[in-house]
């Protein structure tokens, strides 16, 4: 029977100008969408969709949600995502997709607080799968209540639940009080995805062998999140000694494995954590330390996880977020005036305009052989050894070098070369953008 508890949604303790809801159409986001209307004023609210495209009746939930929006009179905003492939995990990569569109959506509002209507018995369902695949405490924890999240410009984005503790009877119950109309997705009863199986099928046989199952599984999730927090505690105290920079100091880390294996595991996940990437199963951890045994110190090492680039390199494990090559396909040369009271040394404005006229000026790839002065009173030197002087990891020495008639001018990373440099009159400063 449906229990009659008033539904409560916790707010966000710091309410902003403007609030994003994800609306699905689904009764979840619908009956957060009605809760979240009689909390706030209408003109902070925004209704967030997102058209999958994988369903035949999506574009009549996409027409659903937007009358929905109009009817409570709040701002709507929508993303149309192309998943061509339809094989493998289609789930998980619309997922994925979903929340790139919805954090595309709040940096285009300028949100701050992005509310989704995940509820207990979904909280359960994720608990049970994150067990089927063995996963740790951190899989374990399940979804929190809120979650800093990053826009890839850099926007910090808070996303709340405030559902968590509300069971799907609960809003059922609320709905019918409410009298409120939503749209069922058919891909919900297909019991071929593993989320649907464990709904349609264990949680209710579950419940039938021990009452309260689902309130349960959500409070171990809860716990499991308190001790994440402790191991997160502990691995940071533990990397203090290994991390430089952001990378690990491999032989320091070795050591640590030799004598306490689960604090090199646990030191390991924070630091994958903390670079926003996934946790590494039980298999890849063991070949990861299997090949960094065998690592000499000159020695190059690279994995590939979760779609980044770890290397080691001189005695130092690094995720390679340099976008090197994105770099020198979208970056150009640009040439930054200085200010005639600055002390700045930079290329003689009127040389500088001469070779622009002539159109001498050219971006070039690195072919080897190349040598430049950086410093004034030195020879040149080639750029290997000066990328290696200055510590640039190879797979960062791919930037176009800058070429004005014929002559090799600056080296993204490295600097520019002092053969035409002055330090009065107008002159400008050459960088990579």
């Amino acid at each position: 029977m449906a229990s009659s508890k008033k539904l409560k949604p916790k707010k966000p303790t710091k309410p902003t100008k403007r609030i994003g809801i994800a609306l699905s159409g689904g009764l979840d986001s619908v009956v957060l969408l009605d809760a979240v209307c009689k909390a706030y004023p209408h003109d902070t609210l925004i209704a967030l969709h997102i058209h999958h495209g994988l369903q035949k009746q999506a574009d009549q939930w996409f027409v659903f949600c937007e009358r929905l929006a109009k009817h409570y009179k709040i701002g709507f905003d929508f993303r149309l995502l192309h998943l061509q492939d339809q094989t493998g995990n289609v789930e998980a990569r619309a997922r994925s997709a979903r929340y790139e569109a919805l954090l595309d959506l709040c940096e285009a509002h300028d949100l701050d607080h992005l509310l989704l209507a995940h509820h207990q018995n979904d909280q359960a369902e994720t608990v049970l799968l994150q067990l089927l695949r063995g996963a740790g405490p951190a899989g374990l924890s399940a979804m929190g209540p809120q979650k800093e999240l990053c826009s890839p410009t850099g926007k910090r984005i808070t996303l709340w639940r405030p559902l968590l503790e509300q069971t799907r009877e609960e809003l059922e119950a609320y709905a019918r009080r409410r009298r409120l109309q939503w749209v069922e997705d058919p891909s919900n009863q297909d019991t071929i995805y593993r989320r649907n199986a464990l709904r349609k099928t264990i949680l209710p046989a579950l419940s039938k062998i021990q009452a309260g199952a689902i309130a349960n599984l959500a409070r171990s999730a809860q716990l499991l999140a308190q001790t994440q927090t402790l191991l997160d505690r502990l691995a940071q105290a533990d990397a203090k000694s290994l991390m430089q920079n952001g990378a690990l100091q491999i032989a320091p880390l070795m050591a640590l494995q030799a004598n306490d294996l689960a604090g090199a595991n646990n030191v390991l996940r924070y630091w994958l954590k903390q670079h926003h990437l996934a946790m590494p199963s039980q298999e890849r951890l063991q070949a990861w330390w299997q090949d960094l045994s065998g690592m000499r110190l000159d020695q190059r090492l690279h994995w590939a996880h979760d779609g980044q680039a770890i290397r080691g390199w001189r005695g130092l494990l690094q995720i390679d977020a340099s976008g090197a090559q994105q770099k020198t396909i979208r970056g150009e040369w640009i040439f930054l005036p200085i200010s005639p009271n600055s002390k700045k040394a930079g290329l003689p404005w009127d040389w500088y305009q001469e070779a622009l006229n002539a159109k001498t000026i050219e971006t070039k790839a690195r072919e080897g052989g190349e040598r430049l002065k950086i410093k004034p009173n030195t020879p040149s030197k080639s750029l290997k050894k000066l990328y290696q002087e200055a510590g640039v990891p190879p797979w960062q020495r791919d930037i176009p070098l800058l070429y004005i008639n014929q002559e090799l001018i600056a080296v993204e990373g490295l600097g520019v070369s002092q053969s035409h440099l002055v330090g009065h009159g107008k002159r400008v400063w050459p960088e990579w953008s």
